[in-house]
């Protein structure tokens, strides 16, 4: 128990979890994207699929409560070690750079304390909108179809939801490629591989979830 709570003092320790649980988040991200998809299939004898989808999930009752607990813990845990890696980091170096020049670290890398704030902000307000209703004037529960229409055809959600999905490719970008660097399992034989498959992960979730406001604007999802 000792020797974890060291581990879990130290930046390495952090990194560990912030690696753990971003895989987590990486796969609950994917899955969520390829539920919500089924909003292409539209009406199946008269119900559209995307609300079956949302129905089959809240039958699990107090498992689906457990599993968005779990899920939340999972953010906050996260979020904290995030937080606490960068006041580490800060009072390594109290004093700031002179002339500071980026050395090994890509955009994606130099990013993420950005990237994190505003998807904070996106899941919070992602689960008054569709969630709990609370910003989505017209919200019918377990209307899940018409609520995302609603919602996305307002140009501001949709340019504010679009731009939370590209923050959202950069921190998964940078999670991917880090995660092997922190579970030592980068090698510069394999970096190229590592490399496309964070890319083609984050072209995925991006395109994947950016095309239902974009389609909802042009109207090809209505």
């Amino acid at each position: 128990m000792d020797k974890l709570l060291a581990l879990y003092k130290s930046s390495l320790g952090k990194k560990y979890i912030m690696a753990i649980t971003g895989l987590m988040g990486f796969g609950f991200v994917l899955m969520h994207m390829l539920g919500n998809l089924q909003i292409y299939q539209g009406q199946v004898n008269g119900v559209y699929t995307l609300d079956k989808y949302a129905e089959t999930l809240r039958s699990f009752g107090p498992m689906l409560y457990i599993a968005r607990i779990g899920l939340l813990t999972i953010v906050i845990v996260h979020i904290v070690a995030a937080w606490q890696l960068t006041a580490m980091s800060h009072r390594g170096r109290p004093v700031k750079y002179h002339k500071w020049v980026a050395t090994g670290s890509d955009y994606a890398s130099r990013t993420m304390r950005v990237s994190g704030p505003i998807l904070l902000l996106f899941i919070i307000y992602h689960l008054l909108d569709f969630t709990f209703g609370t910003v989505n004037p017209g919200f019918q529960a377990g209307h899940v179809h018409e609520n995302v229409v609603r919602s996305f055809s307002n140009p501001f959600i949709s340019i504010f939801y679009i731009v939370a999905m590209l923050s959202l490719g950069i921190h998964i970008y940078h999670g991917l490629w880090s995660l092997f660097q922190t579970l030592g399992a980068n090698n510069p034989k394999y970096d190229g591989l590592i490399r496309a498959f964070a890319a083609s992960s984050t072209v995925l979730v991006v395109v994947g979830n950016i095309s239902i406001p974009v389609c909802v604007m042009l109207k090809v999802v209505n």
